[in-house]
């Protein structure tokens, strides 16, 4: 067949004859975050030569592919065919590729924006380039011990990674999760090749809406991205934070230097300085029962969405597609995760994620996202590639069974992040809240991420790939003007 143009690809892809599966004799699985289905895990499938079907399933169904060399080789072609479209302007909206699944136009979409975002302002820190080398140089694919950050050195090596090794990464996940059971494994690779379900695939996906909203909105609700600026609006907002000292400076001093040596001085931000002072908070009662002795403040991480950046209310002006100013309704709490601290670690970034259920409180089973920060080629031999599922219920540092827990007042936590995300940052699309419960000063807020993480939490998948969608439509015509 002579193909001379993408219409013609395009057709030579669709007219290509696929297999199906037949759902007939499987059990419907519903689209909730609490369910098999809607996980944002990269499951351990075991080692078995036939993987368990119930992992299979924990891809949501309007993500899952289609198994079998054919419909393996037509996802390729898709994915091609969707990049060179994007690559050469193509519109998001119009885009005649991979229809059935949102989540795959959008997993597209996105890495073909960070190419275009590439030298461009980033609401962070210099460009976007420059973010992602400082915010991947302790992230590496798991197994391979090479930090991302190296991928993105250079524009060229970036668009190399994209259609050569990307690819090649997925068709080896594929047969690490799919073993070597052929429709298994064909089935695994198209999906982590259009519809990744790790945790890395979606934090990717949320930092690039965010520099996109800001860089072509430019919505003020960015400036609290300043962790001294979120604290004092807050404050003034009337939304509980964690407090801080109004001494002028600190002065800390080595305790055996001499010389002028060994000494330090810190001036607080209160009076204009670099420096937030604050006293060292604890955990409250229920949370330290979860813990050992020794452990660190302990955090929930909860995601919140907004649709106040589509208003016209909004810093996004009269072309975004929704009339009016920001409702309490455009706010949504999507996702909590439970950071369970390990023992004499200094912050909860060592710890156990426990998903936890937004409705009625309960912490759920737990996992780790630890094996995608081993750098150095020596955890070449001894990272797993993928992760186990979510199957921990006790802190393995003391035995304590955490999952079955209920958290305390789940309703006035996720009230808490959603006032805050309406009064402080209406117009940005998504955020990370650190919430702690604390003996000191009881609920309250550590800081805002909006490059956010789900942290392996859990969440609709259908409804967010929904509000991606409708961002992604608004920032591809927005950009064009």
């Amino acid at each position: 067949m002579r193909v001379d143009t993408i219409d013609d690809l395009k057709n030579a892809a669709s007219g290509m004859r696929v297999d199906t599966i037949d759902d007939s004799t499987r059990k419907p699985t519903a689209d909730s975050p609490y369910q098999t289905g809607s996980s944002s895990d990269d499951d351990k499938m075991g080692n078995e030569t036939e993987p368990n079907r119930r992992n299979l399933d924990r891809v949501p169904i309007a993500s899952r592919r289609k198994p079998g060399l054919l419909n393996a080789a037509t996802d390729t072609l898709n994915f091609y065919l969707t990049v060179v479209y994007f690559l050469f302007g193509g519109s998001y909206e119009a885009c005649p590729f991979l229809m059935e699944s949102p989540q795959a136009k959008a997993q597209l979409y996105s890495l073909c924006l960070i190419l275009w975002m590439w030298r461009q302002p980033h609401y962070r820190c210099g460009s976007f380039q420059d973010d992602m080398i400082a915010n991947l140089r302790n992230v590496a694919i798991p197994g391979t011990g090479i930090p991302l950050s190296l991928v993105v050195q250079y524009k060229l090596l970036a668009v190399l990674f994209l259609f050569i090794g990307y690819p090649v990464i997925c068709l080896v996940a594929g047969l690490r999760k799919g073993g070597l059971n052929i429709s298994s494994a064909t089935r695994c690779y198209s999906e982590q090749l259009l519809c990744p379900q790790d945790w890395f695939s979606f934090w990717r996906l949320n930092c690039v809406i965010a520099s996109c909203h800001a860089l072509v909105n430019k919505p003020i609700g960015f400036a609290q991205e300043d962790k001294w600026t979120f604290l004092t609006d807050a404050k003034q907002a009337g939304i509980p934070v964690s407090p801080w000292l109004e001494i002028e400076q600190l002065v800390i001093k080595d305790k055996n230097e001499e010389g002028g040596m060994g000494i330090h001085f810190f001036k607080n931000a209160v009076h204009g300085g670099d420096w937030i002072i604050q006293t060292k908070l604890s955990n409250d009662a229920f949370i330290s029962s979860l813990l050992p002795k020794k452990s660190p403040l302990s955090t929930l991480r909860v995601i919140t969405s907004s649709r106040g950046g589509l208003r016209q209310g909004s810093t996004s002006g009269p072309s975004a597609p929704l009339a009016g100013m920001v409702q309490p309704s455009d706010i949504t709490a999507l996702s909590c995760v439970f950071r369970a601290g390990r023992q004499n670690a200094l912050t909860d970034h060592s710890s156990i994620l426990f998903d936890v259920d937004l409705t009625s409180g309960e912490i759920l089973k737990g996992t780790t996202n630890a094996h995608w920060y081993q750098l150095g080629l020596d955890k070449v031999f001894t990272t797993p590639w993928i992760c186990l599922d979510h199957t921990i219920t006790e802190h393995p540092d003391t035995g304590v069974r955490v999952t079955g827990a209920k958290i305390p007042n789940i309703e006035g936590i996720k009230k808490l992040c959603e006032d805050a995300h309406l009064k402080l940052l209406p117009d940005v699309p998504l955020a990370g809240w650190d919430v702690a419960l604390t003996a000191e000063a009881g609920m309250c807020l550590l800081e805002v991420n909006l490059s956010c993480n789900f942290f392996r939490g859990t969440f609709n998948q259908t409804a967010y790939f929904k509000f991606i969608d409708e961002y992604f439509i608004f920032l591809d015509k927005a950009s064009r003007k």
